[in-house]
């Protein structure tokens, strides 16, 4: 039941354990070929006691060189950035497979993998989430660069419209044009141009309000000045064919009252659109690899909402202005006004389908937005106030008043303009304002009535 070390013959110690078993001495013989063909049975160590002694020089493993061992291991350890399987049943044996591209492992299981959120995609290693850069629109990039020009160009041009305005502000051309609705409208084309700037600003909350309330504010402007012009166009015209009373709410104080309201209803519109949905810069993923900067209201048709009753003011505004094509060019815009309005239609007609077309394209949603912006803007440049610029810069001398207001058939007005035959203007001014229309309406009705009377009394002397 105990060890012991007896001393043999020869003097050597033999040693037993407490089992009555001697020590254990083996040998280790490795089979191995040592020439073509011909194999053999090499010692290559031994194993004493608790010591094993090899040589891996004579030792040959399959599929293995001189330099490297075989791992008498069930698994090797998974590398980096993969997850570990074990086997059932085995706590040594496992499988190691490769997270998915938009995956890293657990930190807290490395049996799992994690998904990273969106904005954010794994490191080299499937270690850890690391976020995604924010991609806005930039005012440097080419896109922005195009409008912003435009938009530039339009606040220079609009800025010395006014300045001419100004300067020229008693003259004939100028208070023929209604200067109070015309600075209005040259402030809603002010406007439309600026708001190109706030689009193209970093999206945070106080730039979406901005956004929101601004690219259908501007519009109402123009649009809300363009009703009230040809309302009251539409109107002077109209009741001369009915009555001889002077008609209410055609002076430039009336005027800017109606203009105001128009505008009113868009600043409602506007405010209520902002309670239900709060402006708000959200980051926006189309795609996994995105993490875009935006205004909420640009990724869907809310925007839309903005424009809703500038259309609607668009298509009314058309409608007066073919009501009022007829009228006779001398006292009043109305031609002009058309053009912009059947222009202004052409370029709304080919944005708000681009505009639901872009959807997974915030860039270029905006770009276009902008640009058809500045376009209406220009249009209402171009046809409204160049024929007055023209007037007022090149032909000085036009710009008094003039004789020719009317067609014979409204003789009775060149009386009240109280001018001179010799006198003439182009037909793109108008006599005074239409203040001064009305107060002749009166008299193309007596007129017209003496004629008719008179006729009907040589019919009966006849």
């Amino acid at each position: 039941g105990r060890s012991s070390s007896p001393v043999g013959l020869s003097g050597d110690h033999f040693e037993f354990d407490n089992r009555g078993d001697g020590p254990a001495r083996y040998n280790i013989i490795h089979f191995k070929q040592v020439s073509p063909g011909e194999y053999k049975w090499i010692n290559v160590g031994k194993y004493e006691g608790e010591h094993l002694n090899l040589n891996f020089s004579e030792i040959s493993f399959k599929q293995y060189n001189e330099n490297s061992l075989p791992s008498s291991v069930c698994s090797l350890p998974c590398e980096t950035g993969q997850i570990v399987q074990y086997v059932d049943g085995e706590v040594c044996c496992w499988n190691c497979y490769e997270c998915s591209s938009f995956q890293i492992v657990d930190p807290f299981d490395q049996t799992k993998c994690f998904n990273c959120p969106k904005g954010t995609l794994p490191n080299e290693n499937k270690t850890v989430c690391y976020s995604l850069p924010e991609v806005y629109l930039s005012p440097t990039s080419g896109w922005a660069l195009g409008a912003l020009s435009f938009a530039s160009l339009g606040v220079i041009l609009t800025c010395l419209i006014v300045t001419v305005f100004i300067r020229h502000n008693n003259t004939p051309i100028v208070k023929a044009s209604g200067r109070e609705l015309s600075y209005v409208l040259l402030g809603g084309i002010l406007l439309c141009y600026a708001s190109t700037f706030i689009l193209m600003l970093r999206p945070t909350n106080l730039v979406c309000g901005l956004q929101m309330f601004l690219i259908g504010f501007c519009f109402a402007v123009v649009y809300g000045a363009l009703l009230t012009k040809t309302n009251r166009i539409s109107r002077i015209f109209n009741a001369g064919k009915k009555t001889t009373k002077r008609i209410g709410f055609i002076s430039p104080q009336s005027q800017l009252i109606i203009c105001g309201g128009i505008i009113s209803i868009q600043v409602i519109i506007s405010a209520f659109w902002m309670f239900i949905s709060p402006p708000e810069a959200i980051h926006y993923y189309p795609t996994r690899n995105d993490n875009l900067l935006v205004c909420k209201a640009s990724i869907d048709a809310s925007y839309m909402i903005a424009f809703s009753y500038p259309i609607f003011l668009i298509i009314v505004c058309t409608v007066y202005a073919i009501l009022t094509r007829k009228i006779p060019e001398g006292f009043n815009e109305s031609k002009y006004i058309g053009f912009t309005m059947y222009t202004t239609c052409i370029i709304w007609l080919a944005f708000v389908p681009i505009y639901f077309s872009t959807a997974s394209n915030v860039d270029l949603r905006i770009t276009t937005m902008c640009v058809s912006i500045c376009l209406s803007a220009t249009v209402a440049v171009i046809c409204l106030f160049s024929p007055k610029l023209y007037i007022v810069l090149l032909h000085p001398e036009r710009n008094v008043r003039h004789n020719m207001m009317l067609t014979t058939k409204y003789s009775a007005i060149r009386k009240t303009c109280n001018v001179t035959s010799q006198t003439r203007i182009d037909s793109t001014t108008q006599c005074d304002s239409l203040d001064v229309i009305e107060r002749s309406r009166i008299f193309i009705s007596v007129a017209s009535t003496q004629t008719t009377l008179e006729n009907q009394i040589k019919v009966t002397k006849q």
